[in-house]
């Protein structure tokens, strides 16, 4: 258990946390402000749902809800607003925002908190590089109302003020890993795993025999990639292979690769954003592949919004991020642990 999760309510630790969070006060309002200027609508996404997401390794925390009878039905604290953000746009919404505590658990740590604020934003008939834009703009606008002219987080520093690096990850697996990545993968998306395994070994990766493809892109991502992104200018991270596209759409002039892009600062990643996947079927498909991974390594599985899918077949071209606010306050701040700049840490 951290100081700031067991102590935080005592007065001295209080006070040296509260400049903090004053700050992150501001930078609350100034984006607020930011997104109101920009014609955006702030919603609120219920934090309810009946599924949290269809991640394989998104971890949930699920509770019920009883009728006057007493009879149970299981509901979970969202781990994202998106599928409900996702239902506005099919409403009719087409410029909206939300600042949303959302819940992840099996997560803590110095980036990481049981409970969280993610900063979310659509834009309907906008391509998603106009998020890698907003995502620019945010950066800098949190600096400038920090008063900091960088951020400075283990050892690395990132100008906030700079144009970001937009850097495929192909691009990003062979400059930091020696990886031709889409040499693995096929022209319909589908992926190689005895291919990428030898190349990952080759660069040093350890590379178990019950690893599928996934596994082996991560474990390049985390220790090859990742350290080595946000380094002077923040990087975005686009052009993520097919398979791993979530829900972002494939790209017209590669389908072997997605809609989908990261940010980076200090080798801390910011945003995931995607141009957003609009076909239900193939949105179904993908989320059973996640379920079934996920029942495979955890046991477990969560169910799939149906109505969400119904919603999705509404819904128009659209592109959407979602921002680990409280990751960019922390660099905006110089803290160094998230629960720094949490105003009343989870106990745990």
């Amino acid at each position: 258990m951290s100081l700031a999760s067991s102590t935080w309510w005592r007065a001295g630790v209080h006070a040296d946390r509260r400049p903090f969070l004053l700050a992150r006060n501001r930078i609350t309002k100034a984006f607020r402000a930011w997104f109101e200027g920009q014609g955006f609508e702030e919603v609120e996404a219920a934090a309810l749902q009946v599924s949290p997401g269809n991640e394989a390794h998104l971890h949930a925390f699920a509770t019920q809800a009883l009728t006057i009878a007493g009879e149970a039905s299981p509901l979970y604290l969202h781990t994202s607003p998106e599928f409900a953000c996702k239902k506005l746009l099919a409403a009719g919404e087409e410029k909206i925002f939300s600042l949303s505590k959302v819940w992840r658990n099996r997560e803590r740590g110095p980036l990481h908190h049981p409970e969280f604020t993610m900063l979310e934003w659509y834009r309907t008939a906008a391509p998603y590089q106009t998020l890698m834009d907003d995502c620019a703009t945010l950066l800098a606008l949190a600096a400038e109302t920090a008063g900091t002219q960088r951020f400075d987080f283990r050892g690395m520093t990132c100008d906030p003020f700079a144009a970001p690096e937009r850097l495929s990850v192909a691009e990003a697996f062979a400059r930091h890993a020696g990886v031709d990545l889409l040499a693995s993968v096929a022209a319909d998306g589908s992926t190689d795993r005895e291919a990428l395994a030898a190349q990952a070994r080759a660069a040093g990766i350890r590379v178990a025999e019950d690893d599928g493809w996934a596994d082996i892109f991560s474990r390049i991502i985390v220790e090859k990639v990742e350290p080595r992104l946000g380094e002077g200018r923040a990087t975005i991270l686009c052009e993520y292979p097919i398979s791993e596209a979530a829900l972002a759409r494939p790209k017209d002039a590669d389908p072997r690769v997605a809609e989908r892009f990261e940010l980076y600062a200090c080798g801390v990643e910011l945003a995931n954003a995607f141009g957003e996947l609009t076909d239900p079927v193939e949105q179904r498909r993908r989320f059973l592949i996640e379920m079934d991974e996920k029942a495979r390594i955890y046991g477990e599985r969560y169910p799939i919004d149906e109505d969400f899918l119904e919603a999705l077949a509404h819904m128009p071209p659209a592109s959407g991020s979602a921002l680990g606010f409280d990751r960019l306050v922390l660099l905006a701040i110089g803290a160094r642990r998230i629960e720094d700049v949490v105003w009343t840490p989870v106990a745990g």
